[in-house]
């Protein structure tokens, strides 16, 4: 998902924050459906476990090198000089992109919040073995069918490539989602500054997470996201319906849908939420008093 800020008059407006947040919800399930076919195959994401890659000089994992090389591509082509881009791959690692940036208005403070590292080890943690588990189960089947026990019928099916592919794919749009807190934070800043700047000028991060968090809010994503995952992970037949099996139960799951259901609730919901803290504390970074105080005397947005 790719907002035009060029086209876009007011980014901040948080109708159109939500109504990104909420297509991202569908780029995320269909992107761990289509991981879901794949086994676990944690060698990906083990440092130096493909000897063809050490002799490259590169000495982390396969996943990081898929990375690594498609970030330098599309550092080429300025995605990165986006407000809401953020490669896993260091900036200063990639090249300068070959034509010149677009020219947006300011849109966010200057910030230094980056949580790419810690998306990048929950997912290949927690989230890649629990959302390809049925698939690792049918691998070990079919392994032992073949006569292979123990250690050699499970996880590893040598889609390197494709199971890679993919989890970029789900990694930069999960990255954009937990990013997007930047906008959240930058918005309700905004239409209300006197409120958060006590907090920020004496550090308090639970007063900012009370500010900005809304448990009704969260609730119904959770549930939307519940059904989305559900009906996304039916099997289809030609008229669109799902296929309901001959004893009437509903037919197999293409994905974990609870396992998506924690994926946010338990990891994307409040690493948000900590970027909406972090970029909160560094927005008066650089201002002068005078420019603080008169950011405190500026009446609140009316909703």
């Amino acid at each position: 998902m790719q907002e035009n800020y060029v086209l876009t008059d007011n980014p901040l407006d948080l109708n159109k924050i939500r109504s990104t947040l909420i297509r991202l919800e569908e780029t995320i399930i269909f992107g761990l459906i289509e991981r879901a076919q794949f086994s676990h195959n944690p060698r990906i994401y083990e440092r130096g476990a493909f000897e063809e890659l050490t002799k490259l000089g590169f000495t982390g994992s396969w996943l990081e090198w898929f990375l690594k090389e498609t970030e330098t591509f599309h550092a080429k082509a300025r995605r990165y000089t986006s407000p809401d881009e953020y490669p896993f791959t260091p900036i200063d690692a990639l090249p300068k992109p070959i034509i010149p940036p677009l020219q947006y208005k300011p849109i966010l403070y200057q910030n230094t919040v980056n949580v790419n590292p810690s998306i990048l080890s929950f997912y290949t943690r927690s989230i890649v073995p629990r959302i390809s588990r049925q698939a690792t189960l049918a691998l070990a089947a079919s392994r032992r069918a073949q006569g292979i026990t123990g250690d050699g019928e499970y996880e590893d099916d040598g889609n390197y490539g494709s199971a890679a592919t993919i989890d970029v794919e789900v990694l930069q749009a999960i990255s954009k989602r937990v990013h997007y807190g930047k906008f959240v934070s930058e918005s309700k800043f905004q239409e209300n500054p006197a409120a958060f700047i006590p907090h920020i000028q004496n550090p308090n991060p639970t007063a900012l997470d009370k500010l900005i968090t809304k448990p009704a809010v969260e609730k119904a994503l959770l549930e939307r996201l519940r059904k989305k995952a559900r009906t996304y992970g039916q099997d289809l037949g030609p008229d669109g319906e799902p296929i309901i099996p001959k004893d009437g139960e509903g037919g197999p799951m293409k994905i974990d849908v609870e396992g998506v259901r924690e994926l946010y609730e338990s990891y994307i919901i409040p690493l948000t939420k900590e970027v909406e803290v972090d970029y909160l504390l560094q927005r008066l970074n650089g201002l002068t008093p005078e420019e603080i105080e008169e950011l405190k005397n500026r009446p609140a947005k009316t909703k």
